[in-house]
């Protein structure tokens, strides 16, 4: 069963920006915290953001300033709006939910940054 899908990554040029959205179900949009985390290749999936059900966030050191963090509930959409980006940017992003008893991961979807 999914429960996470992500969607709007691709390739765009140093500088230029991407918004990723994340959609889910009611239960989880209700109490779960939430995040975005990336890996690249060759290295550990780290976290980029997160942002509680009450819309508290935080940030990686790396990208604050550039992405910003969002979820609306009602439409049961978590997003990354993620401007300059370098190549270092370049992962697979996956959405996470946490709950009290479990945690559920996306599919991830490929952000490449490059001219």
């Amino acid at each position: 069963q999914v429960h996470l899908v992500e969607s709007g990554g691709g390739l765009v040029q140093p500088g230029g920006s991407l918004r990723l959205s994340c959609a889910g179900s009611p239960r989880i949009f209700r109490t779960y915290e939430m995040h975005w985390y990336r890996q690249a290749p060759g290295k550990q999936r780290k976290l980029v953001a997160g942002i509680t059900s009450g819309g508290v966030t935080n940030y990686a050191d790396s990208v604050k300033g550039r992405f910003t963090i969002e979820r609306d509930n009602a439409r049961t959409m978590m997003y990354l709006q993620m401007n300059n980006l370098e190549s270092e940017d370049t992962a697979v992003y996956y959405c996470h939910a946490q709950g009290d008893i479990e945690e559920l991961w996306g599919q991830g979807t490929q952000v490449t940054v490059s001219s």
